[in-house]
């Protein structure tokens, strides 16, 4: 019996280790903060979020309203493109506060991935038409890179951009392309030459949803959300301003993004946050007269979900410390892609296990509504066994874990020679 799970806050009187490493301006700018996230969303909405459904189009928006207005949309870009100047500490307790708030979850696509690709390499004038359109929600991106066939192994990808002297013809398909059925611009990877190695020839670029030629069908994943899509590009006309920096270096903007993405997926506030129900869960939660506070199975699951977060916590302010050229920095985004996608597949677990028959879906619960579908079977979950089910490819997207276990494995290897 599970009884007594509404919502609630994390208290403000209670101090984590967080605070522990904060100084009193630190813990005064996280108070800020949390006070700023606390007034900026519904109840209603985050205690939606709280229970795993992720945010819809409309509370995205107008959260981003709220935090363009505080000009809090990308802390980590330059001031001078509209960032807020904070110190890589300030950066990361802000992200710890957005997941440990369950406030929705402003696209990562525009302001983590292509933003910094089109501040670093991009035209003035891609820089003057999209990042503010970017930072005030006006623009949602979505991410056209894997295809079918060409996931993990990226650089065999087949999307061709024929260039025709005024302008570029792409033909081809994309697959798995999250938001694209409301995403108003896209940014993607095409093949515009050929080389000696399949890296080469590849480009960048970036194109408006509305374009001619452009077809998407939606992918309804096992959680039964539509968040994915199959994207077909047929003699599709890209401008010649649509081509980002210079003709076949795209392999190398791609990897820029990529390195940027793995550092903004470990979702550690959130884990905390979700740690803290999960406690809350064992005390209401018994199997006969046990309550599941004391089962020693799950204390153990849940100690070492813990400890795991804390290391990972240590390792992303470690890597967020370092340069660039550091030796960490090359290896450091793969480290956190991996653990971060074993604990948070490890924490959907444990908490689906410990609601038992509660985390099974009673009633039509849609995270969106997917009207075009027909066939969709009316089978239905709430939000901890959507949240599990739909978790399964956290280890998948971003660079599978197995792909990151051959980065590491090689940098060791480089190293011992």
């Amino acid at each position: 019996m599970v009884k007594n799970l509404e919502y609630r806050q994390p208290r403000d009187d209670v101090w984590d280790h967080i605070d522990l490493l904060l100084d009193d301006s630190l813990r005064a700018f996280r108070g800020e903060v949390r006070q700023f996230l606390r007034t900026a969303v519904p109840d209603e909405t985050r205690a939606r979020l709280d229970m795993g459904y992720s945010a819809t189009k409309s509370e995205v928006v107008a959260f981003l309203k709220k935090l363009s207005a505080k000009g809090w949309v990308a802390p980590a870009w330059p001031v001078e493109y509209g960032g807020t100047g904070w110190s890589q500490l300030q950066r990361f307790v802000y992200t710890i506060e957005l997941g440990n708030n369950a406030v929705p979850s402003a696209p990562p696509f525009g302001t983590a991935m292509v933003g910094p690709v089109l501040y670093t390499f991009g035209s003035q004038d891609q820089k003057d038409l999209y990042l503010p359109r970017t930072l005030s929600g006006e623009d949602f991106w979505c991410q056209g890179f894997s295809e079918p066939g060409s996931g993990s192994d990226l650089a065999s990808l087949k999307t061709r951009a024929e260039d025709k002297g005024d302008h570029y013809l792409l033909n081809g398909q994309k697959i798995w392309t999250s938001k694209a059925h409301y995403a108003d611009r896209i940014f993607l990877l095409a093949r515009t030459g050929e080389g000696a190695r399949k890296q080469e020839g590849i480009s960048f670029f970036v194109l408006d949803m509305d374009t001619p030629g452009i077809e998407i069908k939606p992918i309804i994943s096992i959680d039964m959300s539509h968040s994915l899509n199959e994207v077909f590009f047929t003699d599709v006309k890209i401008p010649k301003t649509g081509l980002v920096g210079e003709a076949g270096k795209g392999w190398s903007y791609a990897k820029f993004l990529l390195g940027n993405e793995r550092t903004g997926i470990t979702n550690i506030g959130r884990c905390r946050r979700q740690v803290a129900r999960l406690k809350r869960i064992a005390r209401a939660s018994h199997v006969g007269d046990t309550p599941l506070c004391a089962d020693q199975a799950f204390l153990r699951d849940l100690a070492r979900i813990e400890a795991d977060l804390t290391a990972l916590e240590i390792t992303e302010i470690r890597l967020l410390s370092t340069g660039r050229d550091s030796a960490f920095a090359n290896v450091g985004p793969s480290v956190l892609k991996l653990k971060s996608a074993e604990i948070q597949q490890a924490l959907a677990e444990l908490m689906v296990s410990a609601l038992g028959p509660f985390a099974a879906g009673r009633g039509p619960q849609f995270v969106e509504a997917v009207e075009d579908v027909s066939d969709l079977p009316q089978v239905f979950f709430d939000g901890a066994l959507a949240e599990y089910l739909f978790g399964r490819a956290t280890s998948i997207y971003g660079g599978t874990n197995e792909i990151q276990r051959e980065i590491l494995a090689k940098a060791t290897l480089d190293t011992l020679q």
